[in-house]
């Protein structure tokens, strides 16, 4: 008996019945949804999770490589070329927390210099805990002279001001091992000038030494010094001010006589400027009266307005000879004179319309 021969149409839909089959025996092996996969599968091994593996493989996006920046500009280092540029060692700061730096002083007559040197300790780095340290009267007096406000005084004003985290009151005059290892301190920060003192050439030198020392700069032009000084130039000033406001003499120790002549001088300079201001009054006025007359007369001839111009030209004359005496010698004269040659030309001008 022949071979039985199977059609080509037949084979090909058993071989689909068979794929199908196939294909509906995998999806009931696979499991339902993500959050309940089937323990045998190899994705779901340990440490070889689908999420895990995403994430190595996924790409870094435009936002988190902005954080990386961002994190990488927020970490604290040192400007670049500051120990070229002062000339000595100075150590790297700390990553994983603040910097804390100090700073210590007088502070005496506390001023817009004492804030900006502090501002300077306090920005040097992105995240800066600044301690600052106040003498105290005793040691201040002994070693440096009076000051104006007593150390009470000063330890409020440091401590009013913005840039201050921490005041340490009766600050040692020079900084040693213990009392950096007891507050923690990472730089100390003052201009770079040498600090004399009678122990040493440079009270900083042992910082500096170790690299702890955080150069700033010093604000010209404003100092306590130059406060005091300022005072005791223009004392007699001051002392009539106070008096003025009601200062006793005992207040302010100085003697009767001392209180009198203040006093009598600026009596004497009152009543000069009274007189000034009364000549000055009476001059305007007898000036006024003047040119009353003369326009009164002139209005006898019509000629009123004539008069009018000729007066206004007299009186812008005689402003620009007050002024000229009021400028300094070394303003040029040229201006003023050819104001006047102006003048002398309307002048003219108006006398002969007027005839």
């Amino acid at each position: 008996m022949g071979s039985f021969a199977v059609p080509t149409s037949a084979s090909g839909a058993l071989k689909t019945k068979r794929k199908r089959s196939v294909s509906e025996a995998d999806k009931d092996e696979q499991p339902l949804s993500r959050a309940t996969p089937d323990k045998d599968t190899p994705d779901t091994a340990p440490g070889h999770s689908k999420a895990s593996s995403f994430k190595r493989l996924r790409p870094t996006t435009e936002s988190e490589s902005e954080e990386e920046e961002t994190k990488e500009d927020t970490l604290a280092k040192l400007p670049a070329g500051i120990e070229e540029l002062y000339g000595f060692r100075i150590n790297p700061p700390p990553l994983e927390r603040p910097v804390r730096i100090y700073c210590d002083g007088i502070y005496d007559l506390f001023h817009f210099g004492h804030s900006k040197a502090l501002e300077q300790a306090k920005k040097a780095f992105p995240n800066v805990c600044l301690l600052v340290g106040v003498c105290s009267d005793k040691e201040t007096h002994k070693r440096k002279g009076k000051t104006v406000m007593t150390d009470t005084e000063r330890y409020e004003a440091v401590r009013h001001c913005k840039w201050v985290d921490e005041v340490i009151t009766d600050a040692p005059w020079i900084i040693d091992q213990e009392f950096l290892d007891v507050h923690r301190i990472d730089y100390v920060a003052h201009d770079a000038e040498p600090y004399q003192s009678r122990e040493s050439g440079d009270v900083y030198a042992f910082v500096k030494d170790q690299g702890r020392f955080l150069p700033t700069q010093r604000t010209e032009g404003i100092s306590t010094s130059d406060l005091i000084t300022r005072i005791v130039r223009d004392y007699d000033a001051y002392l009539r001010r106070n008096l003025e406001r009601g200062v006793s003499a005992k207040e302010l120790n100085i003697s009767f006589l001392k209180e009198r002549k203040i006093k009598t001088k600026k009596s004497i300079e009152d009543f000069r400027d009274h007189i000034k201001t009364a000549l000055h009054d009476t001059m305007t006025v007898w000036e006024e009266k003047r040119h009353e007359f003369i326009r009164g007369f002139g209005s006898m001839f019509g000629a009123e307005d004539v008069v009018d111009k000729l007066w206004k030209l007299r009186t812008k004359r005689g402003q620009y000879a007050l002024d000229s005496a009021s400028s300094s010698r070394n303003h040029s004269r040229a201006p003023s004179e050819e104001r006047e040659k102006e003048d002398t030309d309307n002048e003219m001008q108006v006398s002969s319309k007027c005839e």
